[in-house]
C-alpha cells in the first residue's frame, strides 16, 4: 500500500494509461444502438490516500481490460434456457475510470458515463447486474438510463458498496426505483428477486467478513469477558425466560474460550465489529465520529491531569469547579508549566487541547440547561418541568391511585406499596385533598421503584449507593408540575418479604431540610438518569428497533414497498449498536463505569423488556397508557392532554400524526384492500420473523398486531418510523443539553443519606454544596460520562431528517411521491407552530427557569443547511447515533 495522496505524476501515468485504455477498446464504427448512461459513484481511494497502491493496480487491470461493467436485466422478456429469468443484455464498461481523478473529499462522488448496446427486442430493462473485476471496493450510489426506447428516463438507487467480484458467490443485482408486491413483480425479474433475499439471509455460520453482506440473528452474548475473571462475566440476554431481550446483528465470530456460550470480543478500541457493509456510517460520518472521540478523550485526560495537583482527587469541590469544565477550561495550576503536563500528554494531542493563549486546556461545551442562568436547574419548577420538556419526558404519569402501589410480588418482595400518607403531601396541594386532586387530575408520579427494587440489593455492593424512588408531584394552575414528596426506599435488612425500608421527604427552604431536599432530588435524578439511558433510550429505541432492520433485510425484497418506506428510517442503526456493544454496554464498558445498576445494567434492562409492548410504543397509546390523555370527541383525534402545556406530547402527537397521514397514503395506493396485506407472502413471512425471531422471546404475547389489514400494517409501520425517528430524538438529542451538567442530572450516588449526628451531617449542615458533590457522581465518571453524551448529543454532518431523503428518484411512482411531499409540507408547517409555540410566555414548561426552549421534536425539515454539532433540533430519519 502506498502512503501518499495521488500526485502530478500519478495523474501523468493516469493519462496515459487512459490513452492506452482507449486504444485497447477502440472499435469499429457501427450503427449498433445504444443507450446512455450516467454512474454516479465514490471510489475507495476518495477515502483512503493510503490506497494508491491498490489505485494505481486498477488501473493496469483497466488497460487489460478487466474494469467495471454492467449488464442490463429485462423486465419483460425472459431467457427460456435460464429458467425463463430476465434476458441479459451485452456487457458495457465504465468510460474514462483512469484518466478521472477523483476528489479526496469524503463526500463527493464522481460521475461516470457508460453506452449500453441496445436491441430493440430487448424490452424495458428492469434491472442491471454489475461486476468489479479492481482490486478495490467502491460504492454505488446511482445509475440513470438516458432516452430508453419506450420509456423515457429510468433511475436505479443503488447505495451499495461493490466489492471485487472474487468477493462474491453470486452476481450483484440492482434494481429499477419502481416498487413491486411480490405478485406483481414482473415475472423474468421474480428470480432475481428471490434470489437476491436468498443471499441476504446467509447460511446462519462462520465468521462473517466485511464484504459479506449478511443479516441474521445473535443473542446478546458478547458483553462479557470472563477471561478476565468473575468480574467481567455476564450473562447471555436473550434467548431465554430469565433474560429475554431482542436480538443483535450476527457476527458469527468464535465461542469465548472461557464461557463457550459467550462469543469472543475484539480488542476492545477496535471499531472494525461486523455489522453487512451498506450498514456502516458513511466516511463523512465516521470522520466526525472518531474526531469527537479523539476530542472527548482530551477531555477525560485533562480534568484528571489538574486533579493530581487538587487537594482532593477525583472530586468537585464546589461547584465552580464543574462550572470551570465549561468556563474558560482548566487554568494551569501555580508552579507547574507545560514541560509538566507534556509528562501525561502526548505532544499531538495537547496541541489538540490547549488554547492558543498557551494557557487554558480544552474546555468543554457550555450546556444549554446552565447558559444563562448558573443555579436555576436546582429549583423546584425546572425539576418538575424537565418530566415534560426535558430529556427524558416519556414517564411521568398521572396518579390515579393513592397511596401509589407496588406490581412487586407480595409473596417474594413482601408490601411493596407506597408509605406515602396524606399528611406528607396535603400541606402543599393549595387547599386540595388528594381524593379532588387525583379527580381533578392534578397529581402525578414518576415512579422508579418496582424497577430498581429487585436488582438494589445487588447495586448497592457495588461503588453505588442509592434508593429506589418514587416522586409525587402536583399540577399547579399555571400549568407547572411542582414537586411535593419523594419516598427513598432500601431492601429490609431481614430479607425481601420484610418489604422495604422507606423514608419520605417533603419540601423545605431552609438549612438542613432543605439540602435534604436537594439530596432526594438528586437521588431521583440518578434513578431517572440510569432508566433513561438503559430503558428510555438504548433499549426501547435502539435495541428494539434492530430485529426489525434484520427482518426487513431477509424478507422484504428492495422492490417491495414496504421496504421503500421503512428503509430510511434504518440507516446507521446496526453500525451505532455494534459499536454500543463493543466500548458502551459491555462489561467494564463506559456505561457501567458511569451508570448506577453498574455490572447489573443490561440485567435491568433484560427485566424492564419483559413488559414490553410492540403497540404501546405508538405515542397516542403509551399517553393513554400513562393517564396523559383522556378520550374527548372534541379533540381533533380524539384525546385530550390533562396537562396543556406538555411538550413532548404536544409536539409529539403533531409529528405522530403527519406520520401516520404519511404512512396511510403510502400505503392504500400499494394495497387498495385487506386482502392484498393478507396475500403478500413476502410481508407475512416479514411480520412472523420479527415476532418469532428477532423478538423471539415475547413471540406468545398476544398484542401483536395480527397484520391481516390495511390498518395494522399502517399502524405497525407508524410505531417503526415514530420509534426511529422522533422518539429517538426526544431521548437523545437532548442528553448535552440537560445532563451535560451533570449536577443536574447525576448519573451515579456515592454514599446514603446522611444521619444527624454523624460527621457526614455535620458537613452537610456546615457546607451542603460540598455534601452534595460528595453524594453525586465523581469527578472521573462525571468527564466521561459527560465526554460520552457530547458525542452521542451530536446530529452528523450529513444526517437526513424526517421528511427529506437522500435522492429525490427514490421511487418511480407519482402518488407516493406527492404524498412524500405533502408530509414534508406538513412537517414544515409543525416547525411554525413549534416556534410559536415556544415564544408564548403563557406556556412555562416550554422554555422554564432555565429559559432552554423545547426544540428536540423540531423536525428541521425546512433546514437544508443541515446544521451538524451540538444543535437541539433536528428529528433524524433514524436512530443515527
Amino acid at each position: 500500500m502506498g502512503i501518499f495522496p495521488p500526485c502530478s505524476s500519478s495523474e501523468t501515468l493516469g493519462k496515459l494509461l487512459g490513452t492506452v485504455c482507449g486504444k485497447i477498446r477502440d472499435e469499429p464504427a457501427t450503427e449498433e444502438t445504444k443507450i446512455k448512461g450516467t454512474i454516479v459513484l465514490m471510489k475507495k481511494n476518495v477515502m483512503d490516500v493510503t490506497d494508491l497502491g491498490a489505485s494505481l493496480l486498477d488501473r493496469f487491470y483497466e488497460v487489460f481490460g478487466k474494469g467495471v461493467s454492467l449488464q442490463l436485466i429485462s423486465a419483460v422478456h425472459g431467457d427460456p434456457d435460464k429458467g425463463n429469468r430476465g434476458k441479459l443484455g451485452k456487457e458495457a464498461y465504465l468510460e474514462d475510470w483512469v484518466p478521472k481523478l477523483t476528489s479526496l473529499s469524503a463526500q463527493d462522488h464522481a460521475t461516470f458515463n457508460i453506452e449500453f448496446p441496445w436491441d430493440e427486442s430487448f424490452g424495458v430493462p428492469g434491472a442491471f447486474i454489475i461486476r468489479n473485476q479492481h482490486r478495490n471496493q467502491f460504492y454505488l450510489k446511482t445509475v440513470t438510463l438516458e432516452d430508453v426506447p419506450e420509456h423515457g428516463q429510468l433511475h436505479f438507487v443503488c447505495n451499495s458498496w461493490i466489492y471485487p467480484q472474487h468477493r462474491y458467490k453470486y452476481d450483484r443485482v440492482f434494481f429499477t426505483n419502481k416498487a413491486y408486491l411480490p405478485s406483481d413483480t414482473p415475472e423474468p425479474l421474480r428470480i432475481y428477486r428471490e434470489e437476491e433475499l436468498t443471499n441476504l439471509r446467509g447460511n446462519s455460520s462462520g465468521m462473517l467478513k466485511e464484504w459479506d453482506r449478511v443479516y441474521d440473528y445473535a443473542y446478546y452474548n458478547d458483553l462479557g469477558s470472563p477471561e478476565k475473571g468473575k468480574e467481567f462475566a455476564r450473562p447471555v440476554i436473550g434467548g431465554s425466560k430469565e433474560y429475554p431481550y431482542p436480538r443483535r446483528g450476527r457476527t458469527g465470530r468464535r465461542p469465548n474460550k472461557k464461557d463457550p456460550d459467550s462469543e469472543s470480543r475484539l480488542f476492545l478500541l477496535s471499531l472494525n465489529i461486523y455489522v453487512p457493509r451498506d450498514e456502516k456510517f458513511s466516511q463523512v460520518k465516521f470522520s466526525d465520529f472518531i474526531g469527537y472521540a479523539l476530542k472527548s478523550m482530551g477531555q477525560i485526560m485533562v480534568p484528571e491531569i489538574k486533579s493530581i495537583f487538587d487537594k482532593t482527587i477525583n472530586e468537585f469541590d464546589t461547584f465552580q469547579d464543574v462550572l470551570n469544565l465549561y468556563e474558560g477550561g482548566i487554568k494551569l495550576p501555580e508552579g507547574h508549566t507545560l514541560d509538566k503536563i507534556r509528562e501525561y500528554i502526548p505532544g499531538e494531542l495537547l496541541k489538540e487541547l490547549i488554547r492558543s493563549d498557551g494557557e487554558q486546556l480544552l474546555k468543554l461545551p457550555m450546556p444549554d440547561v446552565i447558559k444563562e442562568n448558573k443555579t436555576a436547574w436546582r429549583t423546584d419548577e425546572e425539576f418538575g418541568r424537565e418530566m415534560l420538556a426535558g430529556v427524558n419526558p416519556v414517564l411521568v404519569r398521572r396518579l390515579q391511585e393513592f397511596p401509589p402501589t407496588s406490581k412487586l410480588d407480595p409473596q417474594v418482595y413482601g408490601n411493596q406499596n407506597s408509605t406515602i400518607t396524606r399528611e406528607h403531601i396535603e400541606k402543599y396541594m393549595n387547599g386540595l385533598t388528594v381524593d379532588e386532586a387525583i379527580e381533578k387530575h392534578k397529581l402525578f408520579i414518576l415512579d422508579h421503584h418496582d424497577a430498581l427494587m429487585t436488582f438494589l440489593r445487588r447495586i448497592n455492593t457495588t461503588t453505588t449507593k442509592t434508593y429506589a424512588s418514587r416522586t409525587i408531584l402536583l399540577l399547579q394552575d399555571d400549568g407547572t408540575l411542582k414537586p411535593i414528596a419523594i419516598e427513598l426506599s432500601l431492601p429490609h435488612e431481614e430479607g425481601d418479604l420484610h418489604g422495604p425500608i422507606s423514608e419520605v421527604f417533603t419540601p423545605s427552604e431552609h438549612g438542613a431540610e432543605n439540602c435534604i431536599w436537594q439530596l432526594a432530588k438528586a437521588y431521583a435524578a440518578v434513578n431517572d438518569s440510569g432508566y433513561h439511558q438503559l430503558i428510555c433510550h438504548w433499549l426501547n429505541t435502539h435495541a428494539v428497533i434492530e430485529p426489525f432492520i434484520i427482518a426487513t433485510n431477509r424478507q422484504l425484497s428492495v422492490l417491495h414497498p414496504i421496504y421503500k418506506l421503512l428503509q430510511p428510517h434504518f440507516r446507521d442503526t446496526m453500525h451505532i449498536n455494534a459499536q454500543a456493544r463493543q466500548i458502551l454496554i459491555n462489561a467494564g464498558g463506559v456505561l457501567e463505569r458511569t451508570v448506577f445498576p453498574a455490572r447489573y445494567a443490561m440485567e435491568m434492562s433484560s427485566a424492564v423488556y419483559k413488559n414490553w409492548n410492540f403497540t404501546e410504543q405508538g405515542l397516542p397509546e403509551d399517553l393513554i397508557k400513562r393517564g396523559m390523555v383522556v378520550q374527548d370527541p372534541s379533540q381533533p383525534h380524539g384525546l385530550k392532554l390533562v396537562i396543556e402545556d406538555y411538550p413532548y406530547a404536544v409536539d409529539g402527537l403533531e409529528i405522530w400524526y403527519a406520520i401516520e397521514a404519511w404512512v396511510k397514503e403510502y400505503s392504500r395506493f400499494y394495497y387498495p384492500t385487506d386482502d392484498m396485506v393478507q396475500g403478500d407472502t413476502e410481508l407475512q413471512k416479514w411480520w412472523t420473523e420479527v415476532r418469532e425471531e428477532g423478538h423471539g422471546d415475547l413471540k406468545d404475547e398476544q398484542w401483536w398486531p395480527k397484520m391481516q389489514t390495511r390498518d395494522e400494517l399502517i399502524n405497525a409501520c407508524t410505531i417503526i418510523i415514530w420509534v426511529a425517528s422522533a422518539l429517538h430524538a426526544a431521548v437523545n438529542f437532548g442528553q448535552y443539553a440537560y445532563a451535560g451538567y451533570l449536577p443536574n442530572r447525576p448519573t451515579v450516588s456515592r454514599r446514603f443519606l446522611p444521619k444527624p449526628g454523624t460527621s457526614e451531617f455535620e458537613e452537610l449542615e456546615s457546607n451542603p454544596e460540598l455534601a452534595f458533590l460528595k453524594t453525586i457522581t465523581a469527578q472521573l465518571q462525571t468527564v466521561i460520562g459527560v465526554s460520552l453524551i457530547e458525542i452521542l448529543s451530536r446530529h452528523s454532518t450529513d444526517e437526513i431528517y424526517l421528511g427529506q431523503r437522500d435522492t429525490p428518484d427514490w421511487t418511480a411512482d407519482k402518488e407516493p411521491k406527492e404524498a412524500f411531499k405533502q408530509f414534508s409540507a406538513a412537517l414544515v408547517e409543525i416547525e411554525t407552530r413549534i416556534l410559536e409555540r415556544n415564544n408564548d410566555k403563557g406556556l412555562r414548561n416550554r422554555t422554564g427557569p432555565v429559559n432552554v426552549p423545547y426544540t428536540f421534536l423540531y423536525p428541521n425539515t425546512s433546514d437544508y443547511s443541515r446544521q451538524s454539532g451540538l444543535n437541539v433540533r433536528g428529528i433524524p430519519n433514524s436512530i443515527s447515533i
